[in-house]
C-alpha cells in the first residue's frame, strides 16, 4: 500500500476530516452562476415560485435569481469525492466544484464513472515513483485512490484474465497533459511487465520509452497553450505474450499538423527538431547540413529565435541523438535525416529570392544560394529543380509543354513541397521506430494507447478542425455506445428491466452530415475533380444541399460576416456549435504537389530521400489515384484511417482518460472555471453524466443502505436477523419512496439522481434531532450536577458561618476557657487506665497459653 510511498498519499486521497465533517447549513444551499468562478454557493432565503431570493455565502449579498438558473448542492459528505458518478446531484456546478477542490489539494486524478479525469498540475508531483507503481500493481480500482496507474493496471489485468485486447483512450486539448499521461502509461507497463526481447543490450521496454523523445522532436511544437504540444495523434500498440511479457510494439500516427512547417501563429514555434539542430549541433555538423546558428535567418521559422524557458534545445538535441542510437538509427541515417530537415529550411528561404517579371506572368529566382543548398542536401541537380519550380512541364493534349509560373504559384509550390517532405520525413522516423520495436516473438494480445487531440472550437476553424472534430465525434459515439452496453450489462446482471437509450445514436446525424453520401467530405471530393471548382462553388453546393434541410447544418451568424475570416457554415456537434471557414479547403483536400519536382525527388542521389517519394510519383496532383480511378484525397484518407482506428477499438475493451487544461497561464493551483467547463463538455464528461442521469446512477449494496438509513425509520426493521434485500424493501416502504425513483436488484438498490441527496437531507435532520436530544439530556445532567454542587457549597458555607459565630461568642467565656485547658488532662488519665487494662489482658493471655502447653506434654511423657 501507499504507506511505503512517503508523503505520496496527500497528493492522491483526501483525509476523512478534509471538508467532509463540515456542518451542513440549516438553510437550503444552491449553486448560482458566477462570472468569476463559474458557480458560487448561495443560501435560499425565500421561494417565490419561479424565482428564488438567495444570499451569497461569500459576502451575504442578497439577489433574486430564476429557479431554473440554480443547481442543487451536494451534502458535505460528498466533498472531494473520488468518483463523481456517486454525486447525488450530478450537475455542472457540482462536477466543477469537486474537481476544483481536489485540484487545490494537488489531487489531479478523479473518476467520473468509467472516465478518469486528469488535470494538468503544472508541477512535478511525487506520484509516479517506483514505489507508487508497485503499490498500484494488482489492486482493484476501489482499493486505491484515483490514478492513471489504476487505469493502466486495470487494462493489464483484464487482458491477462479475460484474454482480450485492451485500449486506453487519452484525449484532451493542447496543454492538457495527454502526452505526459501517455508516457506514464507506457512507463507503468515497462516497469511491471518486463520483456523477453533484448537487442544490442537495450530492452524493448527501454526502447519503447525512448521512442517518445524522438517522436516529440519531429512531431511536437510550442503552442500558446503548451510548450511541448503534440501536433499529431498516435495509437501505440504494446503487444504481449501469453505470460504477460512485452513482446513487441508499433505506433500509428494520425493528422500530423504539417501546415506548421510553413507558418506559426504569434508566440508559437515550428517543430522542435529545427531549433534543436540549429542550437544543438556542433559547428562541423551545421556545416554538413548547411545550417546557420540563428533561427531568425529562416523564413519558415516565422517567429525567429523564440526563447522557451521550459525547453533547452541543446540538451534535447543530445537526448534525441542518444535515443536514436538506442533505437538502432545508424550515424549515417541520423545525419541524412538531419540533412533532409535542414534542406526544408533552405528550400523555404528560396521564397525570399523570387522575383516577378514585369513583362509577363513568369518569375525568376534571383539569389540561387538557398535553392543550391537545398538541392545539395536532397541530392538533386539545382538547374533541374529550378526549372521544375519556375517552368514546370505540363501535358497539353498528347504533348508536354513548359508553362511559366508567377511568384505566388511558385511560392505555394515550395510551401507544399516543404510540408510534404517533412510529412514523409516524419513517417520515415516513425517507420524506423516501428522496425526497432518489431520482434519475431509471438503476439497474443495488445494494449493500445490512443493519444489524440480533443474537440476544437476556435475563433477560426478550418479543414483541420473539421477532421479533428469528426474524429472526436466518432470516438464520443464509440464511448456512448460502450457506456450503453455496460449499463445494460449491469442492469441485466442485477435482474432489472429498464428500457435504456443508446445515446450513441444521438451523434449519428452529425457524422452522417460530414462523411456520408452527399456530406461535406463527399461533396468536397467531388469538387476536387471538377476543373473550374472553387471554394465558393463548394460552399454554394453545401448550402443548396443542407441549409434548412439538415438538422445539424446551420447558417452562420450575421455578425461573423464582418470579420476578416468570416464563418461560412456551422455544424452542430455534441460539444457545441462550430463555425467553419472554407477558404483553401479544396487545395488542402487535394494536397497538390509539383509533379515535376516529385519526379526529380525519386531520382535523387540520396537513396533514402528517393525512397521517401517512391510511392508518391504515381499519385501526384490533382489527387491520389488508386485502382479503379477513385481519388485518395486527404478527407478520404482521414476517413479511412479513423474507420480503421474504430474497428480496432471496437475489438478491444476500452478505458477512458480525459485530460483537462486548468488555465491559460500555465501555472499551478489556478482553475479557470469557464475554460474547464468547456473542456468537460468537449471531452464528453458532461455528456457521460447526462447519459447516467437518465437511468439510476446511484447504487448501494443492501447492507450499506440499511446501515446508513435505518435511522430514518428505526421501527421498520424488526429485531433479529433479516435478509438485506427484505430489510431494504421494508425501509424503502417506510420512507414512502416513489416506485419510479428506485429499482431493487439482486445485490444492490438502484436510485435515481437526487434520491441519495434527499435521503441525506432527511438523515441530517434526524441525526440533528437525535444529537439535540442527546445534547439536551447531557446539558440537563451537567446543569443539575452543577446546581447540586452549588447547593452543597451553600450548606457548607452556612455551617462554617454558624461555627465561626459560635467560636467568637465562646472564646471569651471563662468556663469555656477552663474546659479547653482541662480537656487535654482528662485524656492523659484515661491513657493510664487503658495501659493498665492492656497489661492485665496480657498476663491473662500468658497464663492460658502456659496451661495449654502443659496439657499437651503430659501424654508424651507417659
Amino acid at each position: 500500500m501507499l504507506h511505503n510511498a512517503g508523503k505520496t498519499m496527500e497528493y492522491l486521497r483526501a483525509s476523512d476530516q478534509d471538508g467532509k465533517t463540515e456542518q451542513f447549513s440549516d438553510k437550503k444551499l444552491v449553486w448560482i452562476v458566477s462570472k468569476e468562478t463559474g458557480f458560487e454557493s448561495a443560501a435560499v432565503i425565500q421561494d417565490k415560485g419561479e424565482d428564488l431570493v438567495v444570499s451569497k455565502t461569500s459576502n451575504n449579498e442578497e439577489l433574486t435569481v430564476k429557479k431554473e438558473d440554480t443547481q442543487q448542492m451536494n451534502p458535505p459528505k460528498f466533498e472531494k469525492l473520488e468518483d463523481m458518478a456517486n454525486l447525488t446531484y450530478l450537475n455542472e456546478a457540482s462536477v466543477l466544484h469537486n474537481l476544483r477542490q481536489r485540484y487545490y489539494s494537488s489531487m489531479i486524478y478523479t473518476y467520473s464513472g468509467i472516465f478518469c479525469v486528469a488535470i494538468n498540475p503544472y508541477a512535478r508531483l511525487p506520484i509516479y515513483t517506483k514505489e507508487v507503481i508497485n503499490s498500484y500493481r494488482g489492486k482493484r480500482r476501489t482499493e486505491m485512490p484515483p490514478h492513471i496507474f489504476t487505469v493502466a493496471d486495470e487494462a493489464y489485468q483484464q487482458m491477462i484474465q479475460q484474454r482480450e485486447n485492451q485500449s486506453i483512450l487519452i484525449t484532451g486539448e493542447s496543454g492538457a497533459g495527454k502526452t505526459e499521461n501517455t508516457k506514464k502509461v507506457i512507463q507503468y507497463f515497462a516497469s511491471i511487465c518486463g520483456v523477453e526481447a533484448k537487442t544490442d543490450g537495450h530492452g524493448l521496454d527501454d526502447q519503447l520509452v525512448r521512442c517518445n523523445p524522438v517522436l516529440e522532436a519531429f512531431g511536437n511544437a510550442k503552442t500558446i497553450k503548451n510548450d511541448n504540444s503534440s501536433r499529431f495523434g498516435k495509437f501505440i500498440r504494446i503487444h504481449f505474450g501469453a505470460h504477460g511479457k512485452i513482446h513487441s510494439a508499433d505506433i500509428e500516427r494520425y493528422l500530423l499538423e504539417k501546415a506548421r512547417v510553413t507558418y506559426q501563429n504569434p508566440d508559437e514555434r515550428s517543430f522542435h527538431i529545427f531549433y534543436q539542430m540549429i542550437k544543438g549541433m556542433s559547428a562541423d555538423e551545421r556545416g554538413t547540413c548547411l545550417l546557420s546558428d540563428k533561427p531568425s535567418e529562416y523564413v519558415l521559422l516565422s517567429n525567429g529565435d523564440m526563447i522557451v524557458d521550459s525547453i533547452n534545445d541543446v540538451e534535447q538535441f543530445q537526448e534525441t541523438k542518444q535515443c536514436m542510437d538506442i533505437l538502432n538509427f545508424s550515424k549515417d541515417v541520423q545525419m541524412q535525416i538531419f540533412k533532409f530537415a535542414a534542406g526544408i529550411l533552405n528550400l523555404g528561404n528560396t521564397i525570399t529570392s523570387l522575383k516577378q517579371n514585369k513583362r509577363d506572368e513568369n518569375c525568376t529566382i534571383e539569389n540561387t544560394t538557398w535553392i543550391e543548398r537545398a538541392s545539395h542536401l536532397f541530392g538533386l541537380n539545382t538547374m533541374d529543380v529550378t526549372k521544375a519550380l519556375v517552368k514546370p512541364r505540363i501535358k497539353v493534349g498528347s504533348e508536354y509543354v513548359h508553362k511559366g509560373q508567377n511568384a505566388d504559384q511558385v511560392k505555394n509550390s515550395i510551401k507544399a513541397l516543404c510540408k510534404s517532405i517533412f510529412e514523409k520525413l516524419f513517417k520515415l522516423v516513425l517507420d524506423m521506430c516501428n522496425e526497432t520495436l518489431e520482434t519475431k516473438l509471438r503476439r497474443n494480445f495488445f494494449i493500445g494507447v490512443l493519444d489524440i487531440a480533443g474537440f476544437e472550437i476556435f475563433d477560426f476553424n478550418s479543414f483541420e478542425q473539421l477532421c479533428i472534430n469528426l474524429t472526436n465525434e466518432k470516438i464520443q459515439q464509440f464511448f456512448n455506445h460502450h457506456m450503453f452496453t455496460l449499463e445494460q450489462e449491469e442492469y441485466r446482471k442485477e435482474g432489472i428491466k429498464w428500457d435504456f437509450i443508446d445515446f450513441g445514436l444521438d451523434l449519428e446525424p452529425t457524422i452522417e452530415l460530414i462523411e456520408r453520401n452527399m456530406g461535406v467530405f463527399a461533396m468536397m471530393d467531388e469538387e476536387c475533380i471538377m476543373p473550374k471548382a472553387t471554394d465558393k462553388s463548394f460552399l454554394d453546393k453545401l448550402n443548396r444541399q443542407h441549409l434548412g434541410r439538415h438538422p445539424k447544418y446551420a447558417k452562420p451568424p450575421a455578425k461573423s460576416q464582418l470579420s476578416e475570416s468570416p464563418v461560412h457554415f456551422q455544424i452542430i456537434h455534441y460539444a457545441g456549435v462550430v463555425g467553419y471557414n472554407v477558404d483553401g479547403w479544396l487545395d488542402k483536400n487535394k494536397d497538390p504537389l509539383n509533379e515535376n519536382v516529385v519526379e526529380l525527388f525519386v531520382k535523387s542521389r540520396e537513396p533514402l530521400f528517393a525512397k521517401l517519394f517512391e510511392a508518391a510519383v504515381e499519385v501526384a496532383t490533382p489527387g491520389r489515384r488508386k485502382k479503379g480511378g477513385s481519388f485518395q484525397t486527404v478527407a478520404t484518407i482521414h476517413k479511412l484511417a479513423v474507420e480503421h482506428l474504430l474497428i480496432t477499438l471496437r475489438s478491444t475493451t476500452p478505458h477512458f482518460i480525459r485530460c483537462i487544461l486548468p488555465n491559460m497561464k500555465k501555472k499551478s493551483g489556478i482553475i479557470e472555471a469557464n475554460l474547464v467547463l468547456d473542456q468537460l463538455k468537449c471531452n464528453g464528461v458532461l455528456e457521460g453524466i447526462r447519459i447516467v442521469r437518465k437511468g439510476f446512477p446511484n447504487r448501494l449494496i443492501y447492507q450499506e443502505f440499511v446501515q446508513r438509513y435505518t435511522i430514518l425509520a428505526p421501527k421498520a426493521i424488526p429485531q433479529g436477523f433479516m435478509d438485506g434485500m427484505k430489510a431494504t424493501q421494508k425501509l424503502v416502504e417506510a420512507l414512502q419512496l416513489d416506485e419510479n425513483s428506485y429499482r431493487m436488484g439482486h445485490s444492490k438498490i438502484f436510485l435515481r439522481a437526487g434520491i441519495i441527496g434527499y435521503l441525506e437531507d432527511l438523515r441530517d435532520e434526524r441525526v440533528k434531532t437525535v444529537l439535540i436530544g442527546f445534547q439536551t439530556l447531557a446539558r440537563g445532567w451537567l446543569a443539575r450536577k452543577k446546581f447540586k454542587r452549588l447547593l452543597d457549597l451553600r450548606i457548607g458555607a452556612l455551617v462554617a458561618q454558624r461555627n465561626t459565630r459560635q467560636y467568637f461568642i465562646l472564646r471569651k467565656w471563662g468556663w469555656w476557657r477552663l474546659f479547653t485547658k482541662v480537656k487535654p488532662l482528662l485524656s492523659v488519665s484515661r491513657q493510664e487506665d487503658e495501659i493498665k487494662h492492656k497489661e492485665q489482658q496480657a498476663e491473662q493471655f500468658k497464663k492460658e497459653k502456659s496451661t495449654d502447653c502443659d496439657s499437651a506434654l503430659i501424654p508424651l511423657l507417659r
